[in-house]
């Protein structure tokens, strides 16, 4: 359930009874032909999709990362890592300070991955609070299903080309794109970056169908149902 249609009653109600939230972050940078929101899109929406049976409140979604490549796209804003570690850290001081002890946070975007280093440490001064930290589209059955439907799948390409990211009016090219030198691409300069992306996908296909997009996101979904819902140590 979204954190926006409850109050501030609602919630201290929902405490004696229970100290899981789930909190997702995504970012705002280029996705080619899909919306400069795509992991904030699914960020949030997986975890409400993933929340939805069990009552579970769901934070609305931090929409700013970490992605300083994509600095000459624009619409793209980007966050120092060490500004992205501070909102969390408060965010979670805010969350773990009602009585939150258990916070699932759903991430969107890959940038933000070192972040979790930063939640460890914040950890070490909260023993009574656990943090699960999800990418959702690296979790072993989704990338697993995922690659069984096209290995080639990469930033801005097919695997991010669901209904709720496209633009309407918008066409998607037809044909796959040559995969980028990932390793390349992380030791170039914003500029280059560009030069080298030109349209921001990193390769693949542009858009497969929605079948088979379903079937990834319900894979999706359920598995991270089963982390919110399995042990927490």
């Amino acid at each position: 359930m979204k954190l926006s249609s409850l109050n501030w009653k609602n919630v201290e109600d929902y405490l004696k009874n229970n100290d899981l939230c789930i909190l997702p972050i995504g970012s705002t940078e280029q996705h080619a032909f899909l919306s400069l929101s795509t992991d904030s899109i699914f960020a949030e929406k997986i975890s409400l999709d993933a929340a939805e049976p069990l009552n579970i409140p769901v934070f609305p979604v931090m929409p700013y990362g970490h992605t300083p490549l994509f600095r000459e796209y624009p619409g793209t804003v980007s966050l120092r890592m060490e500004t992205l570690g501070s909102i969390v850290e408060d965010v979670l001081n805010s969350l773990s300070h009602y009585g939150f002890r258990r916070i699932f946070i759903v991430n969107g975007h890959g940038g933000n991955i070192p972040v979790a280093e930063i939640i460890e440490k914040w950890k070490t001064n909260k023993p009574d609070v656990r943090v699960k930290f999800h990418s959702w589209w690296k979790a072993p059955k989704t990338w697993a299903k995922i690659s069984e439907i096209d290995p080639v799948a990469s930033h801005a390409s097919w695997m991010e080309n669901f209904k709720w990211t496209r633009l309407k009016d918008v066409t998607q090219p037809d044909y796959q794109k040559k995969m980028t030198d990932i390793e390349k691409l992380k030791q170039s300069t914003p500029e280059e970056v560009r030069r080298i992306l030109g349209d921001g996908n990193y390769g693949g296909f542009y858009q497969r169908n929605d079948e088979e997009m379903n079937q990834i996101w319900e894979v999706a979904v359920n598995e991270t149902r089963e982390l919110i819902l399995s042990e927490w140590d």
